[in-house]
């Protein structure tokens, strides 16, 4: 009889506890957290670019320097730049490095003409320089955050320029020349679509100097040094490349 009374007794005890031990248990199952994706910018790609840029040149003949400069002539040139390019990016963690080519027009170009008019030249005529065309070949370097990548380049660069000497007497000396140079910069890339990137960026060039030892006007024998600053908006479209996970 107590058996029987206290088998009951745990059954009831039981039946009341059950109720609180289905409460605890949750008949879902916690999802897990969820996946952010973050964009990958390794890969190749292809683009285009354009923008202005500014150059200074640094003249020297016989005469010395003008003063406490470093030139006998200094002049300015401004002007349109544009061109296509080409690179290939590896991405680790939120580290990318990379390598890229270009090849580029330029409307670059300008003189010291205002300032023979004005007759403030130490010589009897005045000198114009154009960029016409160039080339470089750089590495890359940036972090990326997401979507948002900033860099840093540098490398090799080259320039076909084109110089004329005027004399309003003796007449004009006109020739191309080639440079090989350098070329450094950065800037901010950001990627619109999974393959789309739109970017801004600084590039100063120094392509060293050039030198005209005869002169077929007569005039004395002269050197230029030639760099650059140049700003640019750009569009690449990069190759595969998916999304990858962050958790």
């Amino acid at each position: 009889m107590k058996r029987i009374l206290f088998t009951t007794v745990s059954l009831g005890v039981l039946g009341l506890m059950s109720p609180a031990l289905g409460a605890d248990l949750s008949p879902y199952i916690k999802a897990p957290a969820a996946v952010s994706p973050m964009y990958d910018w390794s890969g190749f790609y292809i683009g285009v670019f354009g923008g202005g840029g500014f150059g200074n040149h640094n003249l020297n003949n016989a005469l010395g320097p003008a003063g406490f400069a470093n030139f006998t002539i200094n002049y300015d040139s401004t002007g349109a730049i544009a061109g296509g390019e080409a690179g290939y990016n590896v991405q680790s963690g939120n580290i990318v490095v990379g390598v890229e080519g270009d090849g580029f027009w330029s409307g670059i170009k300008g003189s010291d003409r205002t300032q023979f008019n004005a007759g403030t030249l130490p010589i009897g005529s005045w000198d114009a320089t154009s960029l016409r065309n160039g080339a470089t070949l750089r590495a890359r370097g940036g972090i990326a955050v997401d979507r948002l990548l900033l860099f840093f380049t540098g490398g090799w660069a080259y320039g076909n320029f084109q110089h004329i000497n005027t004399d309003p007497v003796l007449g004009i000396d006109q020739f191309s020349t080639h440079r090989s140079g350098l070329a450094a910069g950065g800037g901010i890339a950001y990627a619109v679509t999974d393959n789309l990137i739109g970017k801004f960026e600084y590039r100063y060039y120094d392509f060293g100097r050039y030198v005209r030892s005869a002169p077929l006007n007569g005039q004395l024998p002269y050197t230029v040094d030639n760099t650059y600053s140049v700003i640019t908006v750009g569009l690449d479209f990069k190759f595969g490349g998916p999304v990858v996970a962050k958790f």
